[in-house]
C-alpha cells in the first residue's frame, strides 16, 4: 500500500506570522501619543503662564519707583466700584483681579471708607493692608494763635478741607455751643489755635474741624489751666474775652502777664479798657484800617472799650494757651497805661503823666 501524498493543489500554505502592534496599531496609536505629549506641553505652558502672571500681578507694581497718589473711597462702595477707581489710578495693574484676590483673602467686606495716600509701588496686599487698618490720609491744617473766627473760616477754606460757609454754619451752631458749655451764641475765641492733622470732611463740610477746635480748647484748658476743675462756663468766657485782648494786644511772650496785669487793674477800678482791638473787632471783617478817632467815639459799636466800660461782649480773637494763662494769673503791679513802641514791645505807665510823657516820646521817636 502506498503512503498518501497530500494534493500539492490542496497543500496548506505555511502560516503568515502576525504583524508587529506597532505595524498592526501603529499610525494611529503614534498620532495619539503626539497629540497628548503636546496637550500636555501646551497645558505646562499654559499653566506656568498663569502662575507668572499671578505672580506679577501679586509681587510686581505697577511703578517703579511708585509714587502716592489720594484715592477717596465714598461709603457703601463696592468692592467691584473700588478695584476700577485703583486700576484707573494704576494703583493696582488688574481691577477684576484684585477684586477676586480680595475675596480670596475674605477682604472684600473690610475695606473702609475715607481718602487714602496709597502709592502705585506698592503690592496688592500692601493696598488693602492699608484700605482695610483705616489708615487714612491726614491733612494738615495749622491755625494761628489770636485769628478771628473769619479769619480761621478762610484758612480752613483756603486748605481745600471744607467751605467757609459751613465754617460759619458750625461755629454758631447751638448744639456744638451747649455740647462744649460755651455760654454764647458763637464759638469765637474757643476755636483753639493749634497745628492739626485730620482726615478729609465729607463734603467741604467744616463741623468736625469746629468740633476737634473746640474739643481741643477743652482738653488743653483742663489739663494745664484747671486740671482739678473746670470753672463755670460764664467764667470761662470771661476768662477767653481778657485772654484775646492779651493775644492782640501783646508782641513779646514776656510782656503777656503785665499787659493782663494792666486790664485787670482797670477792670478792678471801673476804668475803661480803652482797647483798640476789640474797636476793630467790632467794625467787623470788611475793615481794613486805618482807625479814626470817629470811631473810638462811636458809642454805636458794642465793641469799642473807649465808649463801654468793662469786657467787651465776646472774645475778638481765639488766644492760645500762653494767653490764656497770662489771663488766669495776671501779673501783680500798680500799671494802669501801656504804649507801643513800634517793635513788639511796649512802655508801661502807672499815671496818665506818665502815660502821655511815653506817647510824646514815641511820636518824636516816628518823627510825628
Amino acid at each position: 500500500m502506498t503512503a498518501d501524498r497530500p494534493n500539492s493543489e490542496f497543500e496548506a500554505e505555511p502560516l503568515r506570522p502576525d504583524l508587529p502592534a506597532a505595524a498592526s496599531a501603529g499610525k494611529p496609536g503614534g498620532r495619539m501619543r503626539k497629540v497628548f505629549l503636546f496637550l500636555s506641553i501646551l497645558l505646562l505652558v499654559v499653566v506656568g503662564a498663569a502662575a507668572w502672571d499671578a505672580y506679577r500681578f501679586l509681587h510686581v507694581p505697577p511703578e517703579q519707583p511708585g509714587e502716592t497718589r489720594l484715592v477717596d473711597i465714598a461709603p457703601g462702595m463696592s468692592m467691584a466700584r473700588i478695584s476700577l477707581l485703583l486700576e484707573r489710578e494704576n494703583i493696582i495693574s488688574n481691577g477684576p483681579r484684585f477684586q477676586l484676590y480680595a475675596r480670596l483673602l475674605g477682604l472684600s467686606a473690610s475695606v473702609q471708607a475715607g481718602e487714602f495716600a496709597l502709592n502705585t509701588g506698592w503690592t496688592p496686599r500692601q493696598i488693602l493692608d492699608a484700605l482695610t487698618t483705616g489708615r487714612v490720609h491726614l491733612h494738615r491744617l495749622r491755625i494761628p494763635e489770636g485769628l478771628t473766627w473769619w479769619q480761621t473760616g478762610r484758612i480752613v477754606e483756603e486748605s481745600g478741607l471744607a467751605s467757609f460757609e459751613s465754617f460759619a454754619k458750625a461755629a454758631a451752631d447751638p448744639e456744638l455751643l451747649r455740647r462744649f458749655d460755651i455760654p454764647a451764641d458763637h464759638a469765637e475765641g474757643f476755636l483753639f489755635p493749634e497745628t492739626y492733622h485730620l482726615p478729609r470732611p465729607r463734603n467741604q463740610d467744616a463741623r468736625p474741624i469746629v468740633e476737634m477746635m473746640l474739643e481741643m480748647f477743652r482738653r488743653a484748658t483742663d489739663q494745664h489751666l484747671w486740671p482739678k476743675g473746670r470753672p463755670a462756663p460764664e467764667t470761662v468766657r470771661d476768662l477767653v474775652i481778657l485772654a484775646s485782648l492779651v493775644e492782640k494786644e501783646t508782641g513779646l511772650a514776656e510782656e503777656r502777664e503785665r499787659v493782663a496785669g494792666v486790664f485787670a487793674n482797670r477792670l478792678r477800678i471801673g476804668m475803661r479798657l480803652q482797647c483798640d482791638p476789640t474797636t476793630i473787632y467790632g467794625l467787623g471783617p470788611d475793615f481794613s484800617g486805618p482807625l479814626f478817632r470817629r470811631h473810638l467815639d462811636d458809642p454805636g459799636n458794642p465793641y469799642n472799650t473807649y465808649m463801654h466800660a468793662g469786657l467787651p461782649p465776646g472774645p475778638i480773637a481765639s488766644p492760645g494757651l500762653a494767653s490764656l494763662r497770662a489771663a488766669l494769673q495776671p501779673e501783680e503791679h500798680n500799671l494802669f497805661y501801656f504804649v507801643s513802641n513800634n517793635d513788639g514791645s511796649h512802655t508801661f505807665s502807672r499815671t496818665l503823666e506818665e502815660h502821655n510823657r511815653a506817647v510824646r516820646q514815641f511820636r518824636r521817636s516816628q518823627g510825628r
